[in-house]
């Protein structure tokens, strides 16, 4: 794994959580437990699809290609993520 397409991932997912949280008002978790929900899924969700194939690639360069695709995987997976935990807390305080 290439530490620059990490990164991105990371950062991308932190975006894409508070994306989410953004439009979904009932799954927000304020600003750093959006963040923090938004970085975990970013980081999963780019290990994910590294694993099938998509994002960097396995020389680890950083193509136009590479970037597009861990951008899309931490957004999507920093997203994900943050409805599964907002969604997880709705329920338990409904409880």
């Amino acid at each position: 794994m290439n530490l620059g397409a990490l990164i991105i991932q990371l950062a991308t997912g932190a975006f894409g959580g508070n994306l989410v949280a953004r439009f979904f008002r009932k799954l927000d978790l304020g600003l750093v437990g959006n963040s923090i929900a938004g970085i975990l899924g970013g980081g999963l969700g780019g290990q994910l699809l590294g694993m099938i194939g998509i994002g960097a690639g396995p020389s680890g360069s950083l193509d136009v290609t590479a970037i597009l695709g861990s951008v899309a995987s931490g957004g999507v997976g920093g997203g994900v993520l943050l409805m599964i935990v907002g969604f997880v807390k709705s329920v338990i305080a409904k409880g």
